[in-house]
């Protein structure tokens, strides 16, 4: 429960279809921000908006605004056009006031604020070219078991959206070039194993039906989507950490879990990713790993 009381204007406009209120998406992040803190607390973000609803503009915002009260967290960032002041949100109250500004979604960096520059993230993000559900739970568990191959630990969650992402623990001993690469080693690693399943094709018209194991994510200053968001389409999806085993049952689909429904789960089943950050690891030895199941 947050401490800090936070005035919604206009609680009961719609933001999303068929009829979320601005309300309800603030009461879904206090309901949630024990374990939602937990992944992005640290981590400069940027806010998907929609002062409109769903239906309206969309405004990827970076800046904090300037309106925004002095209690919320920030940090500032270095970019190319000059350094941004990036919210981070580090308490239940800040998700409140968030919401209360229509910020339906948050996109955390792969990094934390004291050391920007070194990820403890890897994230493999799997976006299917058509919706076959069974196809891209396949998709998912494939991946995770390259990366046991490995020796490395992966966790798994729904994207709210089409598919799965893939997540890596990392010790913030490499910068993002390595990471990056890392990754990319991956991706070709799976799509040699898979060539009918997987591709790294970034254009959709040459994708042939595959599955893209999108890496680009895994770069300065870019995001995902955080643990917990809830994404802006109707119903109110939810980007939900699942627990392995969940990708077994045909019930599971991407948009499975909703603000309405994943509350509930948190309290029976608490965060399935409530021990990722003590699963932290070194690529080092993995990489060697890679090189050599690449050049087999």
């Amino acid at each position: 429960m947050r401490e800090r009381e936070v005035q919604i204007s206009r609680p009961e406009k719609v933001l999303i279809p068929p009829g979320i209120t601005k309300r309800q998406l603030a009461d879904y992040y206090e309901r949630v921000a024990e374990s939602m803190l937990a992944h992005i607390a640290s981590r400069p973000l940027n806010l998907e908006r929609y002062p409109d609803g769903i239906d309206g503009e969309r405004i990827m915002q970076q800046r904090a605004g300037r309106y925004f009260p002095a209690w919320i967290a920030r940090v500032e960032v270095r970019a190319e056009k000059g350094d941004v002041e990036h919210v981070m949100a580090r308490d239940a109250a800040t998700l409140v006031y968030l919401a209360g500004q229509a910020c339906i979604t948050l996109h955390p960096w792969l990094s934390r604020s004291d050391r920007l520059d070194r990820p403890d993230r890897l994230v493999i993000d799997l976006d299917p070219s058509r919706e076959d559900l069974d196809e891209v739970r396949r998709a998912a568990r494939l991946i995770g078991e390259i990366f046991r191959e490995l020796q490395l630990q992966p966790w798994v969650m729904t994207s709210g959206s089409r598919g799965y992402h893939v997540v890596i623990a990392l010790r913030r001993r490499a910068d993002f070039g390595a990471v990056r690469g890392f990754a990319r080693g991956l991706a070709e690693l799976a799509e040699r194993r898979h060539p009918d399943l997987f591709t790294t094709e970034q254009r959709k018209a040459k994708r042939d039906g595959r599955i893209l194991i999108d890496v680009m994510r895994n770069a300065y200053a870019h995001t995902s989507v955080a643990p917990y968001a809830v994404r802006a389409r109707p119903d109110g999806p939810v980007a939900t950490p699942l627990h392995w085993a969940e990708l077994d049952d045909p019930q599971t689909h991407p948009q499975r879990w909703t603000l309405a429904t994943v509350p509930d789960r948190l309290d029976r089943c608490g965060d399935p990713w409530q021990n990722l950050a003590k699963t932290a690891t070194s690529l080092t030895a993995a990489r060697g790993r890679l090189e050599q199941a690449l050049a087999a």
